[in-house]
Parts: structure tokens; sequence; C-alpha cells
């Protein structure tokens, strides 16, 4: 059996149960099905123990990867408030690889180590006072990292609910930039729609915003807001722009998408067994994360998702691939030169979260799932 460095833990609880039964060996001569009980027994614990490491390193790595220190403040009660009751965040959810488990036969190859994001839902918030008269108007501000910036855009929705017309009525939604009100001309139109409204009926409405965003990711010092204004023809403002009772998630929003490069493809191949596997080889074992039960409410989906991890021994008759190994443990049988059963491929999941700025987040994590096991 080969003891791997960096687990002293488990090199204890082998050695220890190895000492045992040698013992056992010196003083009576067991039935053989008991020595199997006992190995199978060991072997057992040997399992749970790295289960119980590997859900500890993947709380670690998530932060990690995500460049947080420690997981968002978030209750179960403030997603709820928060989370925009609009299509484009039902249609992530849709998205079978969100919230499915499965671990697909085909997986992109991931050598980043940081998480790539793919689409940022960005809240509105207050605009600052100097672009204010009056206190007014109460929306909408959306900041942006640095980070966002050097990113690639590739779109731009402005996404805003529209109450229900109390009838059959022509909107006018405006989209203005705000500048500070010493500059004379405070509003600049940046976009203009005339929308045909049915009575009795919300929705929501999506506009470009690109050409703007990307002036504002070029010049973050001309990033005031915007105004939003939604004009029936009796002059009554139908946009949701501000947390009214009854009015939870349905504030603007900004949905953006940047790339960050395509990715190769690899096949997955690999020895796979389940927990009552009599296999002592190194094999991959499932393993779910259930994020649930990390109290993690801040991550919105997936839920959980099938994470697996690597156990067994690493035989010398079963390291053909590395004969050069071989020949260096055969001369030095009790060395601590030798491989360790390890993860050989691992892929991303996909994850749609609150950061700490309390922004949706949809984006790839990289190497989170244990596709294939093998000795290194």
């Amino acid at each position: 059996m080969r003891l791997c460095a960096g687990l002293p833990y488990l090199s204890l609880v082998i050695s220890l149960t190895l000492v045992v039964l040698s013992g056992q060996e010196t003083h009576q001569q067991p039935p053989a099905s008991g020595a199997e009980d006992t190995e199978q027994c060991v072997t057992c614990h040997v399992r749970q123990h790295i289960r119980s490491l590997r859900l500890n390193a993947i709380k670690s790595q998530i932060l990690s990867k995500l460049r947080m220190k420690e997981a968002p403040n978030i209750s179960r009660d403030t997603v709820q408030q928060l989370l925009p009751k609009a299509p484009p965040l039902q249609q992530l959810l849709d998205q079978y690889d969100v919230l499915g488990d499965d671990n697909r036969d085909v997986a992109a190859e991931e050598d980043d180590e940081h998480a790539t994001t793919e689409t940022i839902m960005v809240m509105a918030a207050e605009p600052a006072s100097v672009v204010q008269v009056n206190a007014q108007p109460k929306c909408c501000f959306f900041a942006f990292t640095q980070k966002f910036q050097a990113s690639r855009l590739v779109r731009a929705q402005l996404w805003v609910h529209l109450r229900a017309a109390t009838e059959a009525t022509t909107v006018f939604l405006q989209i203005s930039r705000l500048m500070p009100a010493t500059d004379g001309s405070r509003h600049i139109r940046i976009r203009s729609l005339k929308l045909d409204v049915k009575a009795g009926l919300s929705s929501w409405q999506s506009i470009d915003v690109k050409q703007v965003l990307s002036v504002w990711l070029r010049q973050p010092e001309t990033n005031w807001g915007i105004e939003i204004n939604a004009f029936d023809s009796r002059g009554r403002d139908l946009a949701v722009t501000s947390a009214q009772p009854g009015d939870e998630g349905l504030q603007p929003f900004m949905e953006v998408k940047i790339s960050e490069g395509p990715r190769r493809l690899r096949r997955d191949l690999g020895l796979d067994c389940d927990e009552n596997s009599p296999e002592s080889r190194c094999c991959r074992y499932p393993l779910t994360v259930d994020f649930e039960d990390f109290g993690w409410d801040w991550i919105i989906a997936p839920k959980r998702y099938k994470a697996n991890y690597c156990s067994g021994e690493c035989e010398y008759m079963h390291l053909q691939k590395y004969p050069h190994t071989h020949l260096v443990n055969k001369a030095n049988p009790r060395g601590t030169a030798g491989p360790c059963c390890t993860p050989t491929k691992m892929s991303p999941i996909n994850m749609l979260y609150f950061n700490q700025e309390e922004q949706i987040i949809y984006g790839k994590i990289p190497s989170m799932v244990v596709d294939r096991c093998g000795c290194l």
C-alpha cells in the first residue's frame, strides 16, 4: 500500500491499522474473511476522511477562485428580495448545466486559477447627489469593477419593469444619461422607445445599452448613471425605479455578457467506483456537494453538484504507465517516493451567485469536478 505525501492523517490511520493487523498475524491466524473485513473497514474509514477533506477543500477553493476572503453575508430572505423576477434570470435558472448536477462525458478544459465570468447582472443603485436636484432622480447608477472593464463586452441589456396600465395605451420609454447638475444640461437622451401596451398587463422591457456601456468602460469618469421614464398617454410614469412595497425584484438592472475566449474540448475517461465497490486501486468515487448544508444561501444555482473524489492504492503492479517510478520503488520499497491517487482531469461548474456587492454573477468556476483519477 502506498502512503502519499500530504496526507499525514491518512498515513497514520493506515500505519496503525497495519501494525494491529501485523500483531494479529503474529499471535493467531484469523480466518481470511475476517482479515478482509478488517481491511474493508479501514478502507471505509480512509474514504470517509478523504470525503471530509474534499468537502472542506471545495469550500476554500470556491472562495479563493471567486477572489473572496469570506462568504458573502446574504441571508435567504435577502436573496429572495434581491432576485430580479425577470426573463434573463429565469433563462439562466432553466439551463440544465446550471441546475443539473450531471457530469457530462465531454467537458471543457479549464486551466485558469480563477472563475471565468460570463454574465453579470448589475442591480441599480441611487446616483450620486451631484446629479440630483431635490433628491431626484432616485435611479439609476450601475457600478463596474476594474476587472470587469478589462473584459470583452459582448452584449449589454437594460431591463425595466413597467407597471400595468389601467387602459390600453402607448408608452414612451426614455433612457437618459445623467450629468452633474452644475453642467447645465443634466440629461442626454440615449434611447427612446414607443410601446403599445394592453390594459392590466405588466411587462419587462429590455433596451440595448452596449454602446453607452462601452463608453463608460473606456471612460469611467463619464458614468454618472441614467434616468428611466415610461410615460403613458396621460403622463403617468409606469417604470418601476424604486423598491416600493410589492415591487421587490422589479427594480431595473443591467445584464452584461462578456467573453473570455474559447476553450478546448477533451473526452473524459477513467475508472469509476461506487461506495460499496471492493476495488482497492485508485478510483473515482461519487461525492455530492450541497451548498445549503454549507449555509451558503448566496449561491443561487446550483444548490448541489457532483464533485467526486479520488481514493485507492497505487500498487506497483498497476503502474505500467510509470516504469521509471516502478523501478525506483522496487529498489527502495520502504521509501516515500511514488505516485498517489489524485485527480488527473477536472472540469468546471457553472454557478449563479451573489458577490459581496450584491451583484448577480453567472460564470464558470474551474477545476471543481473530478472527471478522472490516476496515480501521479
